[in-house]
């Protein structure tokens, strides 16, 4: 047993060396590429950007689902945005609560003539109910259909669309007013390469909403939104925007992307039974561009910020991450044959393989660890000075690589003013390793065994209208989604 214990600790120090020696290369190369941004951000007008006719039109799709609390406020920021021309189209998966009812009486809609109401057909999907739409608002289209999942929802909104480009946002979001413009410079920028851009999520919780708008941004009073807030701060700022400059990015939330159609039809659209949809169809567009040795680009746009729910309770966010994890490890199984292959460059030899041993066996590594632990105690094999030097070095890690994020945040965005914010930011990211990440590595281990017994279930998620201020007073509605 010493001899296994032994060998298990090298290899979980050598585990350690190389998953950080990757993180801290990608953080290196965020703070590297975060300078042309901020560049951008000094010297482009993108108000007079949005007067452009050289801008491309885009479709934003919202899929809807039960989203009755905040379906009014994500469709009037959408229809506000600075952007010359685009079209808002819900797709109504079939709700049990008013999301339908709401949007027609808000916004005095009317069922269109079944021969207007045809999509492209480009992608298979199930039937839909109606189309409906009011010429004195010419960009909104709102589409019911019985409910068939997220993938199969996103795909008739595509089928619907009427512009070359896409966009994806989620209904309990909320985009700046210059965020689609923000994107499609990217796609100005270099319109045969970039297929994709992916846009900055933050959590909204505790800011204060008007009439769609962020007006005030503050750090969430809610300790579980507090966690996801720093987290969210890391993977985006810390890793996205590293990854993207070497299009190794692996993953567009599909809380806010925006993609060629065409490109979207040729790969097959979003897959049903994936509750990892947003990672599934970049990995399908990777794939295909590599394939056919095109030159391309999926890209990050991190000042194009979307405003999204964070969940408030540890039941509704283990859901989510259990559901996380299930997606991933579906990814990672079907697209086993990208791993290490050169013939996807750095997306199979660095980005994938990254993906597998961090996302995917971390859990293991992490849980197991500390039963080696508890081991090494037992056996006198170690001394209280060697674990917390261990449970030090663990924090400093955490630490870095959120203050490195903290760090991009406050050179380039500096969306959060009051300095207690900042500090408390630090402070909740050490608090992160005492607890949350050991949690979150349970639940991606849940949604692992999910996954070996074929559960595509969606999960649980709770709703907040936007227009209540304080948190623990708005009233929930709890929706639950079929992959």
């Amino acid at each position: 047993m010493r001899e296994f214990l032994l060998g298990y600790g090298h290899f979980v120090v050598a585990y350690i060396v190389i998953v950080y020696s990757i993180y801290f290369f990608i953080l290196l190369l965020s703070l590297k590429n975060i300078k042309p941004t901020i560049v951008r951000n000094k010297y482009t007008s993108y108000s007079k950007l949005a007067g452009s006719e050289t801008v491309p039109p885009v479709s934003i799709l919202v899929p809807s689902y039960n989203e009755e609390l905040t379906i009014i406020e994500n469709v009037r920021s959408l229809l506000a945005l600075n952007y010359p021309q685009h079209e808002v189209i819900v797709v109504n998966d079939g709700s049990k609560d008013r999301t339908l009812e709401i949007l027609i009486d808000e916004f005095q809609l009317e069922r269109l003539p079944e021969e207007m109401s045809k999509g492209n057909g480009l992608l298979d999907t199930n039937p839909t109910r109606g189309v409906f739409h009011n010429p004195l608002v010419p960009k909104l289209y709102v589409i019911d259909k019985p409910n068939g999942g997220k993938a199969d929802t996103l795909n008739v909104g595509i089928n619907f669309s009427h512009y070359a480009m896409v966009c994806t946002i989620d209904a309990d979001s909320l985009l700046e007013k210059d965020s689609l413009i923000r994107i499609g410079r990217k796609f100005m920028e270099s319109p045969e390469e970039t297929i994709a851009v992916g846009g900055m999520v933050r959590v909204a919780n505790s800011c204060t909403i008007e009439n769609g708008i962020v007006k005030e941004v503050r750090l969430p009073r809610n300790w579980w939104a507090r966690f996801q807030c720093v987290e969210y701060m890391k993977a985006f700022l810390g890793g996205r925007i590293g990854w993207s400059a070497i299009n190794a990015l692996i993953i567009i939330s599909g809380a806010f992307g925006v993609f060629r159609k065409e490109y979207i039809v040729k790969v097959g659209g979003y897959r049903e039974g994936y509750p990892g949809e947003d990672m599934n169809i970049v990995i399908k567009l990777h794939k295909m561009m590599q394939e056919q040795g095109r030159k391309y680009r999926i890209a990050y746009c991190p000042d194009a910020v979307c405003w999204t729910q964070a969940p408030e309770s540890m039941r509704i966010l283990g859901s989510q991450r259990k559901r996380w994890g299930r997606g991933n490890l579906k990814n990672m199984w079907e697209y086993k044959h990208l791993i290490f292959n050169p013939k996807y460059k750095l997306f199979g030899l660095l980005s994938m393989p990254y993906t597998v041993i961090y996302e995917m066996l971390n859990p293991y590594i992490k849980l197991s660890g500390y039963l080696a632990l508890i081991g090494y105690v037992m056996l006198d094999m170690t001394k209280w000075p060697i674990l917390l030097a261990f449970f030090g070095i663990n924090v400093a890690l955490v630490l870095l690589f959120n203050c490195g994020a903290l760090l991009i945040e406050e050179m380039a965005f500096r969306r959060y003013p009051r300095l207690t914010d900042l500090l408390k930011m630090v402070g909740v990211g050490m608090l992160m390793a005492f607890g949350y990440v050991q949690l979150n590595a349970y639940w991606r281990l849940r949604g692992h065994i999910d996954f070996l017994r074929n559960n595509n279930s969606w999960g649980e998620m709770t709703r907040q209208s936007w227009a209540t201020k304080p948190a623990k007073q708005a009233t929930p509605t709890t929706i639950q989604k079929g992959a």
